[in-house]
């Protein structure tokens, strides 16, 4: 049975929103065939549901073709591991409040491996029990960028335990990127795909 939206997991303030959609996904009638195309592929590609955040970034072409690039070498291209990349991506989306985000990887981490008690963890941080150190550190890296804007020694010297140089820039990046991210689609007041909300309202994810 779909888990009506006020019953979902939910953070404390709730979900960072304008209360209005300021700006949304190019309409049909906006779209160039380029960008139909363009996001046809994007989406079979990597097999998700989520048009509306590229249909938004795609009124600004020039910059979306190298964001693409960007965040691509970081998600699904990355090399810290698919599970450590989403687990990262849905406690920046938790922290900075951004409902879409969180929902769209919640369907990218169940498929990415993640466990749903997992990223029914994911909101009670890097405190909660059952963590591995390396996922604790990576959660703590996560709230640290996002509420101190930089990691402590502790945590700097923990996930040195588990990263080389290249993947701790690695890291590092993928956080800033999606807590900037988040906070664009938090702005925009941007609505989740109804496929999306399909997903995030069947997924096995409950309070911990």
């Amino acid at each position: 049975m779909a888990t009506p939206q006020d019953q979902q997991l939910t953070p404390a303030g709730g979900w960072a929103n304008p209360g209005r959609v300021r700006l949304g996904p190019m309409k049909r009638e906006e779209q160039s065939l380029r960008i139909r195309l363009f996001a046809k592929v994007i989406s079979k590609v990597g097999r998700l549901q989520a048009f509306n955040v590229f249909l938004l970034l795609m009124r600004n072409f020039r910059l979306f073709r190298g964001w693409l690039n960007y965040s691509s070498k970081m998600m699904p291209y990355g090399t810290i591991g698919r599970r450590n990349t989403e687990l990262a991506i849905l406690r920046v989306a938790w922290v900075c409040r951004s409902r879409y985000e969180w929902g769209q990887h919640v369907d990218i981490g169940l498929r990415a491996g993640l466990k749903p008690e997992e990223i029914s963890r994911v909101p009670l941080g890097p405190e909660a029990a059952d963590w591995s150190d390396k996922q604790r550190q990576i959660l703590n890296c996560c709230d640290e960028f996002c509420r101190e804007r930089m990691i402590s020694d502790a945590t700097w010297d923990a996930l040195g335990q588990h990263f080389n140089d290249k993947q701790l820039i690695e890291l590092f990046c993928l956080i800033n990127h999606y807590q900037g991210l988040a906070n664009v689609l938090n702005s925009t007041g941007l609505p989740l795909d109804a496929a999306v909300e399909e997903i995030l309202a069947n997924a096995p994810i409950h309070n911990a």
